[in-house]
């Protein structure tokens, strides 16, 4: 096993840690937890630089790079839905998204056929990674001192701007489903 699929694989064990520190609800593990997703994320850029600076790319990796980024975010976000910050509606359709498309991908690989990650794609992962990011700043200064001047209107104004990005990031992650399954249909009309 190379580098970049150590530090793929690297992310399904970061986010069991993860899910483990967000339960346990203080300011402490909160702040650790931030850590260690920031650690997940900087894991899901270097696999991919590694991979293409030393020729790395792999079939496993094409697969698995995508698969790790999955649930590392769907951790976070049904653990957030469990803490009552994101809407479970919105996290619904992202995991329904997420599903489908990685099990279309595990299928054409099946049949030899490996579909790597479309920009779409991409973009919509770095904004689940900007929900996730946010989501967690406010949990860590609900937990901190700072909370203690908030009125109720400063703390649902931060669950509003988070719904509203989840609600960004959920427009997004359909769409790339969306564009995933039209360029593939464009290429089977192709062969």
């Amino acid at each position: 096993m190379n580098l970049p699929n150590i530090l793929t694989m690297s992310r399904f064990v970061l986010a069991v840690i993860f899910v483990a520190l967000l339960g346990q609800n203080s300011l402490g593990t909160m702040i650790l937890a931030a850590a260690v997703f920031a650690i997940a994320a900087v894991t899901d850029f270097l696999d991919g630089y590694f991979a293409k600076k030393r020729g790395l790319m792999s079939d496993f990796g094409k697969i698995m790079d995508p698969i790790a980024d999955k649930f590392l975010i769907l951790a976070a976000f049904f653990v957030f839905v469990q803490m009552g910050v994101v809407q479970g509606w919105m996290v619904l359709l992202i995991f329904i998204r997420e599903v489908v498309v990685t099990a279309s991908r595990v299928l054409r690989l099946r049949r030899g056929q490996v579909i790597a990650a479309e920009r779409a794609g991409k973009i919509k992962t770095v904004f689940q990674i900007i929900c996730v990011g946010v989501t967690l700043l406010f949990l860590i200064l609900e937990k901190s001192s700072f909370a203690q001047s908030w009125s109720v209107s400063v703390e649902n104004g931060w669950v509003v701007f988070i719904n509203f990005l989840m609600f960004v990031t959920v427009l997004l992650t359909v769409n790339s489903g969306v564009s995933y399954f039209l360029n593939f249909r464009k290429l089977k009309e192709r062969s």
